[in-house]
């Protein structure tokens, strides 16, 4: 059976943690945007406040706009933790299965000894974390995507809000 060169496979998993932390950078910027905004907003909250108690329509427009810079954080945050459920056999190169499945340090030196040793097994272990990674840069990027949705939605609910301050109100 013909297999790629092992270093093939390393730069797959390199360029997949790469986009891992792009993905990772974008939340943060997304998330730093909606810090600044609300900081701006509670700033002014003494000011607004008597015009949220007047002004039942101001009012559900901020609850809106609250209520979407919540589902848009919950992204952002859910890009840096993403939840996902995978089986996979051991793999040397799971850091958890590092750790954990080969017992103590000596039996994990020698099963990385053996699968390194073995061209199959060392390219059916880099296929499944190559794998694992894809799923992971898949679901983040879902998870900012869906951020970037929910914070436009959120700026137009500022817009509106400010255009029933400036000339509804």
């Amino acid at each position: 059976m013909y297999y790629q060169n092992s270093d093939n496979f390393w730069n797959q998993l390199n360029r997949l943690e790469t986009l891992i932390k792009g993905a990772e950078v974008k939340a943060g910027i997304l998330f730093s945007f909606h810090s600044f905004i609300i900081g701006l907003f509670i700033n002014k909250l003494a000011i607004y406040s008597e015009l949220f108690k007047e002004n039942i329509p101001l009012f559900l427009l901020v609850i809106c706009w609250i209520i979407i810079v919540a589902i848009s954080v919950y992204y952002c945050f859910s890009c840096f933790i993403p939840r996902m459920e995978l089986k996979y056999d051991d793999n040397v190169f799971f850091y958890k299965d590092a750790i954990k499945a080969y017992g103590n340090l000596e039996n994990y030196k020698k099963k990385m000894l053996e699968i390194c040793n073995n061209e199959e097994d060392l390219h059916n272990q880099l296929s499944e974390q190559i794998h694992v990674e894809s799923k992971i840069v898949n679901t983040k990027f879902e998870s900012v995507k869906k951020s970037i949705t929910y914070f436009g939605i959120s700026l137009i609910f500022v817009v509106l809000i400010l255009v029933y301050i400036m000339f509804l109100s």
